[in-house]
């Protein structure tokens, strides 16, 4: 979802960055390299790491248009997309060390081109002010339909997370009554809406746009999750649609990864919220529901036709609330909706990993959810570029260390007793809430060893603000069990998502994995970031080794990638790895 503004181009003359560290290049750079080119690579990138990297990122925020004004992205959540594709080359008979190609392509070029025609653009965003005088039939149609009869493939910006071989749809987008075979056989770019847009995944070129309504048609709603979750084993994927209005419905829904179908597993009626993410655990999905709630139902977002204009004041008085749902659909003996939690009220975007354990009692199940939440929606406000871009006065106010009101912290939550049917007891139960770690510790875009996702883990990866710039200033290493951080972080140097891959060598699988936690294995592997050197002005990939956070090699870039969200990676080996059951990119 893209805003743009009218607004005229400050002058060309910027101030002195915040401390010395820029930043600006990630929040404006056009860059791509529609052709794969190799990257110089210094120091040590492991051959087991190989395979595809793909990530997410935002393209240029002043686009000039062809009356002379400059339109400008405000928030950064509207960028215009741009994805990134790093491929692993391991040593062969003809080249000794590591290769890194690197292609990057605009999925975005229509609505670029229409920004430029016509100075505006109409489409649904993040938190782009509107025109109010604007009629209501015009703001219905301009939200939930495209503009054209036939919308183009490259006309939505929508790059948030990616998804390779998403069951049920085939690369062009259509409906395929199967799943897909091992290797890279489709892309596709999501956000917090019902809709995909599918790339080509050498190329990267958009070739096709598709709803969700297409893999069952009751997923008609406008709103859902940019986070589907993968079962790491069967590759099945989990989400929820939700539909708006008085009585807002989520749906919860599986794509089995074998057949390509889709079950509805459970229909919950409850207060629509803005949700990025939620839970999978071994047996079940949770649906917590926290305090982002839109106003009038979602109806809002027909006025404003912006996410962030559309919800609620946040209102520490509303408890969030935890919805349990069996993982199997009704055909293969699934109960839908099992129990339901309150626990104290947080705002959240990013959940890490749940997982199951014996109840104290030794008669039932529990469930632990570990999440990155927040005391109010500041934060929100604070993702509009004045006050991230390190040349702009408001971003201080923002990065000072004393400021709290938009700095993370992970949450550690229990579901006790979960029933082995839905409970009679209409009464909400209690959510535990077990621990809460240490400001400026916690990380932001976290990742886990993906071997133990729905397992217990330990560590958990991410971006740090301390305070050091306007932005994110530091790789983090959390540690759940010690309650310790071990970061890396160099001047000027902005990290994004730190993409985590085990050590693989061929013919390995975990897909015998028990929930055990075994702490020698865990953090053995290689974190992948993208960077941007703030003062050359180009950005790299970077390699970490996760047990020291020292850094073992880097592949660099001639041009700035701009500050994008998530990425996902599929081995060259044929493991589970982050690649997931078959080869496919593990949606977190």
């Amino acid at each position: 979802m893209t805003m743009v503004s009218s607004t005229e181009s400050s002058s060309s003359q910027e101030p002195k960055p915040f401390q010395d560290w820029p930043n600006s290049q990630g929040f404006n750079s056009a860059y791509c390299e529609a052709s794969p080119i190799e990257l110089k690579v210094k120091g040590n990138i492991p051959a087991w790491a190989a395979g595809v990297l793909y990530r997410t990122g935002s393209g240029a925020s002043e686009i000039e248009t062809d009356s002379g004004k400059i339109f400008k992205v405000n928030h950064w959540f509207d960028g215009h997309s741009i994805v990134h594709r790093f491929q692993i080359l391991a040593p062969d008979s003809e080249n000794g060390s590591v290769r890194v190609l690197y292609n990057s392509r605009s999925t975005c070029d229509g609505l670029i081109e229409q920004i430029r025609k016509t100075g505006k653009r109409e489409m649904m965003s993040f938190g782009r002010k509107y025109d109010p005088c604007m009629s209501y039939f015009k703001k219905v149609m301009s939200i939930f339909r495209p503009d054209r009869t036939v919308p183009r493939p490259d006309d939505r910006p929508m790059s948030v997370t990616l998804s390779v071989n998403f069951p049920g749809v085939s690369a062009t987008g259509r409906k395929q009554p199967h799943g897909h075979a091992s290797g890279i056989q489709t892309l596709c770019n999501k956000t917090d809406s019902n809709g995909f847009q599918m790339l080509d995944p050498d190329t990267l070129e958009p070739i096709g746009i598709v709803q969700q309504a297409i893999l069952h048609p009751d997923l008609k709603g406008p709103l859902s999750s940019a986070h589907a979750k993968s079962d790491p084993v069967t590759g099945d994927v989990f989400n929820f649609n939700l539909t708006l209005g008085r009585t807002s419905t989520y749906r919860i829904f599986r794509v089995s990864a074998s057949t390509g179908e889709t079950s509805i597993l459970a229909r919950i009626r409850a207060n629509a919220a803005y949700l990025h993410s939620f839970f999978l655990s071994k047996n079940y999905v949770i649906l917590c529901i926290w305090n982002s709630f839109f106003t009038a139902g979602g109806s809002s977002i027909l006025w404003n036709r912006n996410i962030v204009d559309s919800l609620a004041d946040y209102d520490p008085s509303r408890p969030a609330r935890w919805y349990v749902v069996d993982r199997r659909p009704a055909a293969e003996g699934g109960q839908g909706l099992i129990e339901t939690y309150e626990s104290e009220p947080f705002y959240c975007f990013h959940t890490i990993n749940a997982f199951e354990e014996a109840s104290a009692d030794g008669k039932g199940t529990d469930i632990i959810a570990d999440l990155i939440t927040y005391p109010s929606l500041d934060l929100l406000k604070r993702f509009y570029l004045p006050n991230l871009v390190s040349t702009s006065t408001a971003a201080t106010t923002y990065a000072d260390r004393s400021n709290l009101s938009t700095r993370p912290t992970l949450k550690r939550f229990r579901l006790p007793s979960i029933p082995p049917s839905p409970s009679p007891d209409k009464r909400r139960k209690k959510a535990i809430l077990e621990f809460t770690s240490k400001p400026f510790q916690c990380p932001e875009l976290p990742t886990i060893n993906p071997s133990y996702v729905v397992r217990k883990h330990r560590y958990v990866y991410g971006v740090l603000d301390t305070g050091k710039s306007t932005f994110y200033d530091s790789l983090a290493k959390y540690d759940l069990k010690t309650d310790t951080v071990q970061t890396w972080s160099s001047h000027g140097q902005t990290a994004g998502e730190a993409i985590f891959i085990p050590r693989r060598r061929p013919g390995d699988n975990n897909t015998d994995a028990t929930d055990g936690n075994d702490d020698d294995d865990e953090d053995d592997g290689i974190l992948l970031s993208v960077v941007l050197d703030g003062p050359a002005g180009r950005s790299y990939l970077l390699a970490l080794d996760p047990k020291t956070m020292k850094e073992t090699g880097r592949a660099e870039v001639d041009g700035p990638v701009g500050f994008g969200f998530h990425g996902t990676h599929v081995s060259a080996l044929g493991s589970q790895g982050i690649g997931g059951a078959k080869g496919r990119g593990l949606d977190f």
